[in-house]
């Protein structure tokens, strides 16, 4: 090769390269995907979209911070399994990286936050950085909530100051090399960390813009539903696309209408959002249950009027879901599914199964266990399938008690692969090719050690 060919090919290498590393940075706002520009807070002149809700608007200031904690969803991720509430504790898996661990955020002055004073905590949320000057992990949802406001922040402060005082020291993540070395944390934080509050889009309306705040800066619900790149931080070039979450699909809320919630009629997204679960959509389960018990089922009419508004507007992501199947299954259990599954499968509903589901996938029981039209059994993955068979579903909603058993303990990584399968394949659009190993990596992911 000559020296000339040999620097042209150099040059197209380092072009790639720098091309690469600018896609890989240089990521879009979360927002910055409507049309129009946005202001200040301070320089917009429509309603506030940030603060509770006008139904608070009166309130004391620790109703209005227990609003915009739950509207947060603080104790979701503070929380441990069996654990007492905002004590911490809570074990993220992460694979290659290790397990991180949630910390105490109650007013414990030994182990909480009883020390923090304001700036201290504003820094926390805003910037990632702790009260001794340490960074914080991004499993700690700092890039999201460094867009609330100064005055939400510390409301939110105001109402954790006022829970009682758990002494729970902090537990010591296990991470891998290099990701153990926090200092790698400034690197990440200069690149993925906009450390700005909530621009509002005068060219959008007032529904949207609370919406947006709500979602972006209040619910961080990209955390879970945008993938994200190789250096971990959110990918909105792929907004709300849906993504593998703590073992558990986090799945399209774009406006997609195939594989996301275009084709979702308003009532039942906001249906959805207020309870976990919508007819003809199924329920919520694993962190997305937790979600809604946690935080969406408190927020207002209003409140959950601006989500779907904001829902709306993201533009469509395609993903490789089939459309869902929304018709009963045969009444026999000789009909429905190919001959090729693990007959273990059919053998395990049957046991398992099909007196509270039914043959048919439409419960005689209750509406929360009909699988017809259900996302989960829809995907050919099967994960959300496999996670619910594992860990069971036991939410506690304003309109009752959801539970289903955990059946993770009674049968093996195989049986759990074949009941899955036979799931999707009998009340789904495509059947899955669940593998014990799979099972056993889905096992790994949400363990709360």
């Amino acid at each position: 090769m000559s020296m000339k060919r040999f620097g042209i090919a150099i040059a197209i290498i380092a072009i790639v390269g720098l091309l690469f590393a600018a896609w890989m940075v240089l990521i879009p706002g979360p927002t910055a995907f409507a049309s129009g520009s946005s202001v200040a807070l301070a320089d917009y002149t429509g309603p506030n979209p940030a603060g509770v809700p006008k139904e608070l608007a009166s309130a004391d200031p620790i109703a209005r911070g227990e609003y915009l904690a739950h509207a947060a969803d603080c104790v979701a991720c503070h929380t441990a399994q069996g654990g007492q509430p905002y004590a911490g504790g809570f074990a993220f898996n992460l694979p290659v990286i290790g397990t991180m661990y949630s910390t105490n955020i109650t007013p414990d002055k030994e182990t909480g936050i009883g020390n923090y004073t304001d700036q201290q905590f504003l820094d926390a949320l805003h910037k990632g950085i702790r009260n001794d000057g340490q960074n914080l992990y991004p499993g700690m949802s700092y890039a999201s909530y460094t867009y609330m406001t100064d005055a939400d922040a510390l409301a939110i402060k105001a109402y954790l100051f006022t829970l009682p005082a758990v002494h729970a020291p902090a537990r010591e993540n296990r991470l891998a090399w290099p990701f153990n070395n926090r200092s790698l944390m400034a690197f990440w934080n200069a690149f993925y960390n906009a450390d700005q509050r909530f621009r509002p889009n005068p060219t959008q309306s007032a529904d949207w813009n609370r919406g947006a705040y709500l979602a972006e800066a209040m619910g961080h619900c990209g955390e879970c539903h945008t993938p994200r790149n190789l250096a971990f931080a959110l990918n909105n070039q792929r907004k709300f696309a849906g993504a593998l979450t703590a073992g558990w699909r986090a799945y399209n809320v774009s406006s997609d209408a195939k594989a996301g919630l275009g084709a979702w009629s308003d009532n039942d997204l906001a249906t959805y959002l207020s309870t976990g679960h919508a007819d003809g959509h199924g329920g919520a389960a694993g962190p997305m249950g937790e979600a809604s018990d946690n935080s969406l089922t408190f927020l207002t009419a209003g409140d959950i009027h601006a989500l779907v508004v904001y829902l709306r507007s993201v533009p469509a992501q395609d993903t490789d879901l089939p459309r869902t199947v929304n018709v009963p299954a045969p009444a026999s259990h000789r009909e429905g599914v190919t001959a090729d599954l693990d007959p273990r499968g059919e053998k395990i509903f049957a046991g398992a199964c099909a007196s509270c589901h039914d043959w048919t996938g439409i419960s005689p029981l209750s509406k929360y266990a009909t699988l017809t039209g259900v996302r989960a059994v829809n995907d050919p993955s099967a994960t959300n399938v496999a996670q619910t068979v594992i860990n069971g579903v036991d939410r506690k909603t304003a309109q009752g008690r959801i539970f289903m058993p955990a059946f993770g303990d009674a049968y093996s990584n195989d049986e759990i692969a074949a009941v899955s399968n036979y799931v999707t394949a009998r009340f789904g659009a495509q059947g899955a090719r669940m593998t014990e190993k799979n099972i056993a990596s889905l096992r790994k992911q949400v363990a709360q050690q």
